[in-house]
């Protein structure tokens, strides 16, 4: 994915148009029966309304997907769920709910020539995880949730989850064209110094590894844990950022919102890997890549923000609010080194 093409992609980051509140009430009574209190909910990119129905308080969420955003790819997300519901129902993830014609999701157009994706969901409560106090038992928790995901969609295939993806950790070096928006020389040759070790160590051993689709997105933004018991994960969200890529992939996004900044970065990593490791097994090829994977999740997330706060000033502080965390992660796990933290990964999990 060239500089330019990541530029045109990062557009579908931009809020989708404005819908009307009555109108979507009718579209919601037409098509699911549903009549009763309607919500907004936030959403970077679509527009979601959590439902609550009169009859019974069953609650539900319509998403309305951005006009950008083609009917394949959001039938990669549509159908992965439905894989997931028929090979581990039991796991917290949203369910399609269908229309009254039994369709899993239909296209819509609300007056301005923008055909949109419409889909209605079953809703999750839950407690977000940044707002919950964090445990060891609730990590250990996340990453058998996280390890478990993978493992249900293990041979669930979509022709979209080969289009390229802003966020694709595989592409990682994509990125690099962005860099320019770093104004700091030391953070800069920092990042840059990450991607090589990607490009060199990291990226020429992907294409060995075990690929399917995957979440590619799962940091504590993205789970709720329940409220009376916080160690439970309640709920794994938002499945917009999907993508065919090395299975190892979805272990290093975690892991990348896991690394601490004071002292050792491993001390949250080394127990999340060994977790994880405990319901799907690791390879020594992939214990071997997963430290430089994690470094360069960082650098992507530095990197795309800073390039959007540079496109619009105007959403700066918004866009750039998790920066100090990500820069603070990415210079404790430097100070690491790649063949120290290495070692104990493989310690970890016995490799």
């Amino acid at each position: 994915m060239t500089t330019a093409e990541f530029a045109d992609a990062q557009v579908l980051s931009e809020g989708s148009p404005a819908l009307d509140d009555a109108w979507v009430r009718q579209l919601a009574q037409e098509h699911y029966g549903i009549d009763g209190e309607m919500k907004p909910l936030t959403g970077e990119r679509d527009r979601n309304y959590r439902f609550e129905r009169a009859t019974d308080g069953a609650r539900f969420m319509l998403k309305i997907s951005h006009p950008a955003e083609t009917a394949l790819v959001a039938d990669f997300q549509t159908q992965a769920l439905l894989h997931l519901a028929a090979t581990d129902p039991g796991l917290p993830v949203q369910r399609i709910v269908p229309t009254q014609g039994g369709a899993a999701s239909f296209v819509c157009d609300p007056g301005d020539g923008l055909p949109r994706v419409v889909r209605l969901f079953t809703y999750l409560p839950g407690l977000p995880l940044p707002e919950a106090p964090r445990t060891p038992l609730q990590q250990q928790n996340l990453a058998r949730m996280l390890a478990r995901l993978d493992l249900a969609l293990a041979g669930f295939e979509h022709p979209a989850g080969e289009l390229p993806l802003p966020w694709d950790l595989q592409r990682a070096d994509s990125v690099r064209g962005l860099l320019a928006h770093i104004a700091e020389p030391e953070r800069r040759a920092l990042a840059a110094a990450a991607l090589d070790r990607f490009e060199r160590d990291a990226k020429p051993v992907l294409r060995t590894l075990p690929a399917q689709p995957i979440h590619n997105d799962f940091n504590i933004y993205n789970v709720l844990v329940d409220p009376a018991d916080t160690d439970r994960i309640a709920a794994i969200l938002d499945f917009g950022d999907m993508v065919r890529a090395p299975c190892i992939n979805d272990l290093a996004v975690a892991a990348a919102y896991q690394a601490g900044t004071d002292g050792d970065p491993l001390a949250a990593i080394v127990p999340l890997v060994a977790a994880y490791h405990a319901v799907r097994p690791l390879s020594p090829a992939e214990v071997g890549v997963l430290f430089d994977l994690i470094t360069a999740r960082l650098v992507m997330v530095v990197a795309i923000s800073g390039w959007r706060a540079a496109r619009y000033p105007e959403n700066a502080p918004y866009l750039l609010r998790n920066n100090p965390l990500s820069w603070a992660r990415l210079q404790a796990c430097e100070r690491v080194g790649t063949a120290a933290a290495t070692a104990a990964l493989r310690r970890a999990v016995n490799l």
